[in-house]
């Protein structure tokens, strides 16, 4: 360890970059950095200061330069969720709007649960140039800016008006970033004037510091009761979410549920956690599960949640589950293990699972419940067989989807989010490998799945470069943000990207005439303002920032391009067109509460009100 009285005077930005250049990880019992390399796009208020640190440290924290601000972070979340939270990425941004398009990413990581560091330009501390080129005004309170907006999406915030201030301020951020409780992203606000002070630092800031995920063990007395509830169950259920992976747990899971033949259903995080074909995986849950999980939910009577935050996509808005049913979470994050009066076991999966199994000695679920699962299971299969069938019929999601199933290799990593295509991929994806599915659905952020590829990608290609990362993107998705399709050719990291084209929001479309309104502003084809609907030339679009493309008439042709795909060395976009009407998967699905109006002049809209309401007697009320 240096000498305490040993001082190196660097720049706030010097010592912020330096620092960071010396945090390392323990994974799987190996050192690595705790920093990828970051995401930047520089402007005023990080260029000549931040900047000048990265171009000193850009071997050891390599700098992606992205083409927007908010896919940067998307991309930065996607690689963080690739490594299970245990590495992550920096982004940052210049002063003013810079920063503040990232304010939609930082929202998704913190939906998330996802680690990353946001270092943002500010505003000047002396206030002496006041106010400064795209700086925000707020006449009755100067020490208030656009990134105070960032306190509501972030897990740990704070403005560095010293240089000193640092020295707590990076730790604590990144031991907020690395709480299996409380992660999230972490913003620090870097006044354009403050990056450049220089300040005496303690050399022993900079000595190389190496983290290690805290496991946290469940309270006894909370497993006792947890044992003794799961004891009494007839029909127990677990339901394994995406913190099941982030600890490690998935073994854990799978000898706890095969020990005492408990039926698994998986949430939209938690999918990827058992393969198809394990023979107590009953399928996904919820709004966008199966008719598998979700019969089951309905007849449990005990529901084990590990890992999860018990979404309203996961719990039909807490009518999927019998209103007697009892809970016990795992999880932890005390806010997620308390949640509608669940018995909570507050701590780390993995320990919490191997100290339950041992508690469990002797229990075994009746085999009726477990033969009831796995009937249930195999009608499922024989339907998602029916959904992703091609022949003579309208192209449909669940058709490409199958099509990519069946010809990707096991270790591929899919990508998608928002839209449609997260429900269908939730509930017709068959598992292949563990771990190998980002359904982004936590914020449900359109314009992720180009974005996230990217950055998963640059995760993948760090540990298993010789697999693809696909990702499944609607036309809207894509028109949203599509230029890290650019990004990707650049950097060299390679995406396979399917666009399934509907001719607009066709899911919101038929969320509309679900609930007895008329199509209204969603197809292209249905905007009142829209002169005359054409169809985008995706593939050319695509091919402008350099990828490979083709477009393909069918789902056959899908496959024969997708093989191709494969055996190419850059990325490659592949367009398809699909029916906005025909082919969704409408099995599966659970009430989920969207507001209806109560008085309306549409008899449909009326009935459609009336429809919804009738479910409402099955929501629990918290208890």
């Amino acid at each position: 360890m240096a000498d305490q009285s040993t001082t190196i005077r660097l720049t706030l930005a010097q010592a912020i970059v330096r620092w960071m250049a010396n945090q390392y990880i323990v994974i799987e019992e190996q050192e690595q950095r705790l920093f990828g390399g970051g995401f930047g796009i520089f402007g005023h208020g990080n260029v000549t200061c931040l900047g000048e640190a990265l171009y000193q440290h850009k071997d050891e924290l390599p700098l992606y330069r992205g083409q927007n601000e908010q896919s940067m972070g998307f991309a930065a979340a996607a690689y963080a969720k690739y490594h299970l939270r245990q590495r992550l990425m920096f982004c940052t941004a210049s002063a003013g709007p810079g920063t503040s398009n990232l304010l939609t990413s930082a929202a998704l990581a913190h939906a998330n649960r996802l680690p990353m560091l946001l270092l943002c330009g500010d505003t000047y501390v002396t206030r002496l140039p006041d106010p400064v080129l795209q700086q925000m005004e707020h006449f009755n309170n100067p020490s208030l800016g656009v990134n105070d907006a960032f306190k509501a999406v972030t897990r740990y915030w704070d403005r560095i008006v010293h240089p000193a201030q640092i020295i707590q301020s990076l730790p604590n951020a990144i031991a907020t970033m690395l709480d299996p409780g409380d992660c999230g992203p972490a913003f620090l606000g870097l006044p354009q004037d403050v990056q450049g002070w220089a300040y005496d630092y303690p050399a022993v800031f900079f000595e190389r510091k190496v983290h290690r995920i805290r496991r946290a063990a469940p309270d006894k007395q909370e497993l006792a009761d947890a044992v003794q509830l799961l004891k009494s169950a007839a029909r127990p259920l677990i339901i394994a979410g995406g913190g099941v992976q982030y600890s490690g747990a998935v073994k854990e899971l799978s000898h706890f549920a095969e020990a005492h033949q408990i039926p698994v259903v998986e949430t939209i995080a938690g999918r990827a956690n058992l393969l198809a074909t394990h023979p107590l995986n009953a399928g996904p849950v919820g709004v966008t599960g199966s008719d598998s999980a979700n019969a089951l939910a309905e007849k449990a009577d005990v529901i084990l949640a590990v890992g999860t935050r018990l979404q309203d996509f996961t719990t039909g808005s807490w009518t999927a589950f019998a209103q007697e049913a009892q809970f016990i979470s795992i999880n932890a994050a005390r806010h997620d293990a308390g949640k509608h009066c669940s018995l909570p076991v507050v701590g780390d999966a993995r320990v919490a699972l191997e100290q339950l199994a041992d508690l469990m000695s002797g229990y075994q679920c009746p085999q009726s419940w477990t033969t009831l699962a796995a009937e249930e299971r195999k009608q499922w299969d024989a339907t998602v067989a029916v959904n992703v069938a091609h022949g003579n019929r309208p192209n449909s999601y669940a058709q490409a989807i199958g099509v990519i199933n069946e010809l990707c290799d096991p270790q591929d990593r899919v990508v998608a989010a928002a839209g449609g295509l997260p429900a269908e991929v939730t509930a017709n994806w068959r598992t292949l490998g563990i771990g190998t599915v980002d359904v982004e659905f936590g914020f449900s952020c359109m314009g992720y799945e180009i974005a996230g590829g990217w950055g998963a990608r640059i995760a993948q290609a760090e540990r298993q470069p010789d697999k693809d990362t696909i990702v499944f993107t609607g036309d809207g998705s894509y028109m949203l943000m599509n230029s890290d399709v650019y990004s990707s050719v650049l950097t060299g990291k390679k995406l396979i990207i399917l666009v399934l084209d509907n001719g607009g929001f066709a899911v919101i479309n038929k969320l509309q005439n679900n609930t007895g309104n008329e199509s209204f502003n969603n197809l292209l084809s249905d905007c009142p303002t829209v002169d005359s609907p054409f169809a985008v030339d995706f593939e050319a679009h695509a091919r402008a920032m350099g990828a490979l493309a083709e477009t393909v008439e069918n789902v056959s042709e899908l496959g024969e391009a997708f093989k191709r795909a494969k055996a190419a060395s850059k990325t490659s976009v592949i367009v398809m067109k699909v029916d906005a009407y025909e082919g969704w998967t409408t099995e599966g699905h659970t009430w989920w509460e969207v507001g209806t109006p109560q008085v309306s002049e549409s008899s449909k809209i009326r009935a459609a009100h009336e429809e919804v309401e009738s479910s409402r007697s099955k929501q629990r009320r918290g208890v």
